[in-house]
């Protein structure tokens, strides 16, 4: 039997070595020339840039994909990092997380003044929670009551109290810290998904889990190679990949999937699996099929404008992965969610993969990778937005480091919203699909699965469970495990 997948992003990648070892022949099918989604590489002269996801965690669900393969995980080379992250506050602090537990506490409570006790039981808490959700939320449909009924839902059940369900994270994590500098390095974790803290649910204070608790981690040749080994990875379970071509219809008999339609031709296949942004899957490759439109019209998450720059200088003071704060948290989230607009004091993300991958920079110089988190494509005027906010990215990086950056920069690339809704087919340029942004969010993803058509599956990030590298991996084995549920 014939499988088509439809984009070749992590989740895809993911679902086709899944669907070649049920037996299916595979045809993984992509718009542009290179695996991975967004993530991707870019070369900028001497510099190399990942260009998308930059945190790595949970190499566990790339490992359990070679496992099912029967082969060897230690040919996939990365490293644990000492430090997960290095925090700059506006009135000059700034300090580094390490990545042992003991020195990650202490750190809290020199720096920040937290108590120790506090510190340990909160992240110890988030890590119980993870366990007992994640077979619930994150490694099982939502959407079928067979994954459901198990001892491990009376688990989850069990510890409802502790998931705070109606409050929201920067509510519980003020009532947990005393310093606010505490509480904004807790409620940056709602931008992992694309989301609001001050109106994300509470239980999703446990995606800090695999950061703080597992530890962050790098790929030696960048996070691009995790995307090149899965796709190996895929070949030599006899997975066909097709670069620059693009799928423009799924066929359909009835509500029965019967294959594809690309700019080159027809393709038949039994099972159709989309790693493309579900919204944009109903729209603009199924527009007569019958949509789940409260789905569909649900909030969507935030996008991303990236800098990427090519620093002829190197900087002590930075680590692999850096964030400067905003003094304004509460009006940040508000210009993303509310007002559509550039907010005036963006937080910035650096990422520096030369600080441990000395290839990717001249020997004098740094790979920056340069991020805001920005509104979603309105039909904004996004030409003054680049304008506006590179002025104000590299006025906030000279006060914190002393420095004037701009006399460094010798390469340079953007990326905004309108880039990542034309290349990665995001719906308005969203990253993660729907946002997190109310109680129900979990139940609000579309499923795995397509309810009304025979033969239909969905992964990536904008499906169930959700955004990131480890959400992504797992949309792919409940999209599988829904399929031979089907089959069965």
């Amino acid at each position: 039997m014939k499988a088509i997948v439809i984009g070749a992003g992590i989740g895809g990648l993911g679902a086709a070595i899944r669907l070649a070892k049920e037996g299916y022949a595979v045809t993984v099918f992509e718009a542009n020339n290179h695996v991975g989604g967004k993530m991707n590489n870019l070369q900028l002269g001497e510099w190399r840039f990942d260009m998308g996801p930059s945190v790595f965690t949970g190499p566990e669900y790339i490992r359990e994909l070679f496992e099912l393969c029967g082969e060897d995980f230690s040919i996939f080379q990365y490293k644990k990092l000492d430090e997960s992250f290095t925090y700059f506050f506006p009135d000059g602090q700034h300090f580094s997380l390490p990545a042992n537990e003991k020195d990650l506490i202490a750190t809290f409570e020199r720096e920040l003044g937290e108590d120790p006790k506090v510190v340990r039981k909160y992240l110890k808490k988030s890590g119980e929670n993870y366990k007992a959700i994640a077979p619930l939320f994150i490694e099982t449909s939502l959407h079928r009551w067979k994954g459901l009924l198990n001892k491990k839902l009376l688990k989850a059940l069990s510890r409802l109290p502790k998931y705070k369900l109606n409050s929201t994270m920067n509510e519980e994590n003020t009532h947990t810290f005393s310093n606010p500098k505490t509480i904004q390095i807790f409620n940056r974790y709602a931008t992992y998904n694309g989301s609001d803290p001050f109106k994300t649910p509470a239980m999703l204070n446990m995606i800090q889990h695999l950061e703080m608790n597992e530890g962050v981690y790098l790929p030696n040749k960048g996070m691009v190679n995790i995307a090149h080994t899965l796709k190996e990875l895929a070949e030599r379970q006899g997975v066909t990949f097709r670069f620059q071509e693009k799928v423009e219809k799924i066929h359909l008999d009835k509500n029965v999937v019967v294959g594809v339609q690309t700019e080159i031709g027809r393709y038949d296949a039994e099972v159709v699996l989309s790693n493309m942004d579900v919204a944009f899957t109903y729209e603009k490759l199924m527009p007569e099929a019958d949509r789940p439109m409260k789905i569909l019209n649900q909030e969507k998450s935030s996008s991303a404008m990236v800098f990427y720059w090519g620093i002829r200088k190197q900087f002590s003071e930075l680590g692999v992965h850096n964030m400067i704060f905003s003094s304004d948290y509460t009006k940040e989230f508000k210009a993303l969610f509310d007002d559509f607009t550039l907010q005036d004091d963006p937080s910035i993300y650096i990422n520096i993969t030369s600080k441990e991958i000395p290839s990717d920079a001249p020997i004098d110089g740094e790979n920056w990778f340069v991020m805001i988190n920005v509104t979603i494509n309105k039909g904004q005027d996004w030409d003054a937005y680049r304008s506006t906010a590179r002025k104000k990215v590299i006025e906030v990086i000279n006060k914190t480091l002393n420095t004037s950056i701009e006399a460094y920069i010798e390469e340079e690339f953007v990326m905004d919203p309108v880039f990542i809704e034309n290349t990665y087919s995001g719906k308005f340029g969203s990253i993660y699909g729907n946002s997190s942004n109310n109680t129900y969010a979990a139940f609000y993803r579309h499923p795995n699965f397509s309810k009304k058509i025979k033969g239909l599956y969905f992964a990536g990030v904008t499906v169930h469970p959700g955004g990131g590298i480890p959400l992504a991996l797992n949309s792919a084995k409940i999209a599988i495990e829904c399929l031979r549920q089907d089959k069965s």
